[in-house]
């Protein structure tokens, strides 16, 4: 048997001719799936930023989406509540219409001092709950004649007008705010054919001749 001498390792037998790097090992090169690891990350990358991409993308349509709603709820809440205050206003005006006989009876009751006792308070208690409702009367004599609000009942020339103007309220008008439920029907007068208007009288600044006599004369004799 061999003896191994203590303190001495082995080494691998190294051919001639050969230095002692050919005799170290070398190192193992790199897998190939090191190698793809960089480019793998950069792919999983551009995946990401296309999901992102494709987030935004949905998350704005839905915004637009809800934005369109929104605007649409919108529009419709104020043609429901325009609706609805129209409606109002075409009841009213239809309950009112019919009351106006009424309230023409208690304005002739008034005029000939038929408007006492109970049925006076009745016919204030009624004009009172109209006028609360909208209801306004309007028409007066010697306002000018204006066809959008006035119907023409009587037809007159007169010579102290200078335009066509409403001489007599034959039936008042009634409107509520800017509606007319009834115009007012009037008697109307125009100016005289071929009339001149009036105008008013000019005071002389120059003195007349029996004026200017009683300057010279001192004035008249007193007797």
């Amino acid at each position: 048997m061999t003896e191994e001498t203590p303190g001495f390792d082995e080494k691998p037998d190294v051919p001639s001719g050969a230095t002692s790097e050919d005799a170290e090992p070398k190192a193992a090169p790199p897998s190939s799936e090191e190698g793809a690891a960089p480019a793998g990350d950069a792919s999983q990358n551009a995946g990401l930023v296309a999901q992102l991409d494709q987030v935004r993308t949905a998350l704005g349509e839905r915004t637009a989406d809800l934005q369109r709603l929104q605007a649409e709820y919108q529009n419709y809440r104020r043609r429901v509540e325009r609706d609805r205050v129209a409606v109002k206003e075409v009841a009213t005006a239809n309950l009112l219409t019919e009351l106006l006989p009424v309230l023409d009876d208690i304005g002739r009751a008034r005029e000939h001092g038929e408007l006492v006792g109970g049925f006076k308070g009745v016919g204030e208690s009624l004009e009172a709950v109209a006028a609360k409702l909208g209801l306004q009367q309007f028409g007066k004599e010697g306002e000018p004649f204006d066809p959008t609000i006035h119907e023409a009942l009587m037809h007159s020339y007169a010579p102290d007008v200078t335009e066509t103007t409403c001489v007599a309220i034959l039936q008042p008008g009634y409107r509520i705010g800017e509606r007319t439920i009834r115009p007012a029907r009037v008697a109307v007068a125009e100016p005289q054919p071929g009339a001149q208007p009036v105008k008013p009288a000019e005071e002389s600044t120059e003195p007349t001749a029996d004026s200017a006599e009683d300057k010279e004369s001192g004035g008249p004799d007193e007797g």
